[in-house]
């Protein structure tokens, strides 16, 4: 019985300890907040960080040739004063295969130099960097490319490839798309109208999407915006519709996107758990195999809007989207553009071969899903049919491809691997020292080269 009472005493106490820690959390919090904004109104907003770093290369364009010895300059200022003795700790090699080598420099008159060291075949040596800067620690991912024009993929093109995704596609359109319409209130004005649809993709196969179209009464080019990966909600949006496009942005799951946010979570988490690996031991039973239909699917979906132009079927996304951007122009024929960002589940086998690969970084050491459950060959298999370098051999429209040099999540040696095998027309954007994400230019030079091609 004492030990009862004990347990229970010392149960209060904690949480009596927790609640008034959490306390002097928030109060500290507000009293920050509450101080920089009093600060701002008083003395007006900073128009510069108080630190500010920069790296640069000692080629502009982060390109090297094979044998070339490589650098960076880590540039640093406190107030516009240069940072001087300050330590920069660094790890550097193979890109997703660090470090090779590990050593720290020290920061003189503003700037530290690291070598970066050379490569004897196409790819990239990243380094990985930080230091301490009055209490706060700074840290990057930078990568360097060597002849990354010659990189290739290690993912070969079966023989009966394109016999596969015919029949594969040919036996989903028998199947009628059955769309439901839901409305969609919050999203709709009297210049536009967005609806949630449901399509029926294949025998037991559904996807929802959001489409949102321009009430003009004229005709419009159409754009499909495959996700990202995951299985969060998607959201509507009114970017496409302002420049004159019908847009739908897609899931690719089949999970209802009315259901309350928590419900959702569950259904989510039963329906999408390591969906990336799923049924991976042959081509029939992979879960990409319905998804990859899907996409082609919701296509034939907005082809069939009376508002089409007739003319224009547009593509574009992002990661896995960017993936399934590539892979929807290449299986459905009435696509005539397409625009993928830093596209996933390139190159597949890289990490098979002791080279960075896509995501999700199978046969990957400290990456990826983790046991896929069945032997190493066998997925290899089935993954030489959904690897998007086979899709990008049969791209036949024009392309627009923007990918960063410093994404950890869709290695730039993926994506070079992909941009190599595009023999269609293509225009490509790389910013260096963007990661899994895109600069704001980036998107504005898209969309200038899709109203360029509109017919």
């Amino acid at each position: 019985m004492k030990y009862v009472f004990s347990l229970m005493y010392h149960k209060e106490i904690f949480l009596q300890s927790y609640e008034l820690l959490f306390r002097l959390l928030l109060a500290f919090i507000f009293s920050t907040t509450a101080f920089a904004q009093s600060f701002r109104q008083e003395f007006g907003a900073p128009r510069k960080n108080f630190a500010e770093v920069m790296v640069v290369p000692d080629h502009a364009d982060c390109c090297y040739m094979l044998g070339q010895q490589s650098s960076l300059r880590i540039i640093a200022q406190r107030g516009g004063v240069p940072v001087d003795g300050v330590v920069v700790r660094y790890r550097v090699g193979p890109e997703m295969f660090l470090p090779e080598h590990a050593d720290s420099t020290v920061f003189r008159n503003g700037e530290a130099v690291i070598n970066i060291g050379t490569m004897a075949e196409p790819g990239f040596m990243a380094c990985n960097y930080e230091f301490i800067l009055d209490g706060k620690r700074y840290r990057d991912l930078h990568k360097v490319a060597y002849e990354p024009e010659r990189i290739r993929t290690f993912t070969d093109m079966p023989s009966d490839f394109d016999t596969f995704w015919d029949k594969t596609l040919k036996k989903a359109r028998t199947v009628d798309l059955q769309p439901e319409y839901y409305d969609v209130p919050e999203a709709s004005d009297d210049k536009m109208e967005t609806k949630l649809v449901r399509l029926r993709v294949g025998m037991d196969k559904w996807i929802y999407g959001y489409l949102t179209r321009p009430l003009d009464g004229k005709q419009h080019p159409v754009v499909l915006v495959p996700p990202g990966a995951g299985s969060n909600k998607i959201f509507p949006s009114d970017y496409f519709p302002k420049m004159g496009m019908i847009y739908m942005k897609i899931e690719i799951h089949g999970n209802d996107q009315r259901l309350p946010d928590s419900v959702y979570d569950a259904v989510r988490k039963q329906n999408c758990s390591g969906y990336t690996g799923r049924g991976i031991a042959a081509r029939e039973s992979y879960y990409y195999k319905d998804v990859y239909v899907g996409c082609a699917r919701a296509v034939d979906f907005l082809c069939s809007l009376p508002d089409w132009d007739g003319k224009n079927v547009i593509v574009t996304g992002g990661s896995q989207g960017g993936a399934l951007t590539l892979v929807t122009a290449a299986l459905n024929d009435k696509v005539t553009m397409c625009a993928p960002f830093y596209p996933a589940l390139c190159d597949l086998l890289g990490f098979h071969h002791n080279r960075a690969g896509g995501w999700p970084k199978f046969f990957s050491k400290f990456y990826g899903d983790g046991d896929l459950g069945v032997p190493d060959d066998k997925a290899a298999e089935t993954l030489r049919y959904f690897d998007v370098v086979n899709f990008a051999r049969s791209v036949k429209v024009p392309v627009f491809m923007s990918w960063g040099y410093s994404d950890d999540t869709c290695s730039p040696t993926s994506v070079w691997a992909a941009w190599n095998e595009i023999s269609a027309s293509k225009v490509k954007d790389v910013t260096p020292t963007s990661g899994h994400w895109r600069f704001a230019s980036s998107q504005e030079k898209c969309a200038a080269w899709m109203l360029g091609l509109l017919k």
